[in-house]
This record gives C-alpha cells, structure tokens and sequence, in this order.
C-alpha cells in the first residue's frame, strides 16, 4: 500500500495557471504564464484553452486577438476623438467553431491537453505566435505628477464572442488579459563604461577635467549603481556641488522621430 501511494504521488505535479472570466461569466480562459521570452530566434508561443458556455455562445464564434499597444500620451489627454494610442493588432484566430484545418492539424501542447482533460468537452485549445519584429513590454518612468496609465508598449490577450472578428467586443462576454513580451539581458559584460569631459571658463589659464566610470555596463531591478568620479580642478574656479542622475531615454518612430527622455533616480554632494 505504501507503494502504491508513493507511486501516485510521484505522477503528480502541479502546474500554475492563470485564470479570468468575462463579466457574465460565459466565457473563461486559462494561460500557462504571461510572460513570453522572446528568444531573438524565435518567441514563446501563447497557448492555452477557453472554456465556453455552448448555451450561451449558440450559433456565435468565439475569437482570440494578441493586441500590441503602444501609448505615448496621458489618458486624460484623449479628448475629441483623438487618442495618443496606436494599437496594431498582431495575431488573431477563430478559436470555436475550430473549422481551420491547421488548427486541427496542430497537436496540443502538454498545458493544454492537461487543462483540456480537467475543463472537459467545452474547453478549445488556442495557439499564438508573436511576429519577432515586435517590440518588448516597456513602461516609461513617468515625470513627476503625472497621472494616469504610464506611457510605453503593452500587450493584451483579448477573446470574446461575436459573429466576426471584426465585430466590436461586448464588455460582458470578453475577457482582457494582460501579457508581457520579455528579452532577457545578454550574460556576458561589455566593457566598463567610462567617460571624460574637459571644460574651460573665461578669464581662468587652465580648464576643469571631470572623468566618470561606472563599475560595470548592465545593471538589473533593485540593483545599486556605483559611480567613480575623478575632479581635476586646475581652472580658478571653486567646485561647490557634485550632482549624479540617471535618465531614461526612449527613441519614439510616429509621425517623426523623437526623443523621450526622463530622469528616473538623482543624488548631489556638497
């Protein structure tokens, strides 16, 4: 008997997953992870099941979109129609009825299969692939006082009931989930980062040199950043304050190119 049990529990494992219905309830799709590693030679495929109500959908369709969104101006700001937000829709499939033949083709994944056998009958199984020119999740630092939904690319897994995919979604019988499209930072260090600028003043024979290096080229989240710096005063003038930043800069492509840029953390000795 003993091992018989250690036998069971040795078949089983659990797998995490995230779950969200539409408001009324009739819709329900389950997902492995939201968060996708883009590989630079291929992306995480989005798979997953949704699980419907077939008394409720009746003769309707149930679709699935991957939305990319880029937002770069305040919520508050859409007015008249005009909104700074341009979404670009990047994947999209019929997930009920399953009519397509590579979708019957495809075989299910390990999640799906599993999800499919627990959910029964009424669970269809869906597959995205994200396009590899597609950007990566990225939020930017938001200036003080700003409000509102922060400026940068998000992405959205949509499914909802309708007669066709371009029908505009009910809030009822859709579901949103937000998903992140991740690159993970390369493991090999470049060289450390150093920098040196001189300036010169009116009436002084001699100029300020200032040299700045940091102890390394990547830093991850939470991380400390140190910063040597070297002060070779030989001008008449007096050094008072010496003021570090580090600013987040982002290349915006829209109508023509600009540049965002935003300081995210600031210290100053006197």
């Amino acid at each position: 008997m003993d091992d018989g049990s250690s036998k069971r529990q040795a078949t089983r494992f659990c797998f995490r997953v995230f779950k969200k219905s539409s408001p009324n309830g009739k819709i329900t799709v389950y997902l492995g992870k939201r968060d996708f590693v883009d590989h630079i030679s291929h992306v995480d495929p989005i798979d997953g099941v949704v699980l419907i109500d077939p008394d409720y959908v009746k003769d309707r369709k149930v679709f699935g979109h991957v939305l990319a969104a880029f937002r770069y101006g305040r919520e508050d700001l859409d007015v008249l129609g005009l909104t700074f937000r341009k979404d670009l829709y990047l994947a999209a499939e019929q997930i009920y009825p399953q009519d397509n033949t590579a979708q019957a083709k495809r075989p299910l994944t390990r999640l799906q299969e599993r999800l499919i056998k627990k959910l029964g009958p009424n669970a269809y199984p869906f597959y995205f692939e994200l396009p590899p020119h597609c950007p990566a999740s990225v939020t930017l630092q938001p200036a003080p006082g700003d409000t509102g939904k922060p400026c940068g690319v998000d992405y959205e897994l949509k499914a909802f009931v309708g007669e066709t995919q371009d029908d505009k979604p009910h809030k009822r019988n859709s579901v949103r989930l937000a998903i992140r499209k991740i690159m993970y930072a390369p493991s090999k260090q470049g060289e450390q980062p150093s920098i040196e600028v001189s300036k010169e003043f009116m009436m002084s024979p001699n100029r300020l040199y200032l040299e700045a290096s940091l102890d390394k080229e990547l830093y991850h989240h939470g991380e400390s950043i140190a910063v040597n710096v070297h002060i070779a005063n030989n001008s008449n003038r007096t050094v008072k304050k010496i003021k570090v930043s580090v600013r987040q800069f982002a290349d915006i492509c829209l109508f023509s190119t600009a540049q965002y840029k935003c300081t995210v953390a600031e210290t100053e000795s006197e």
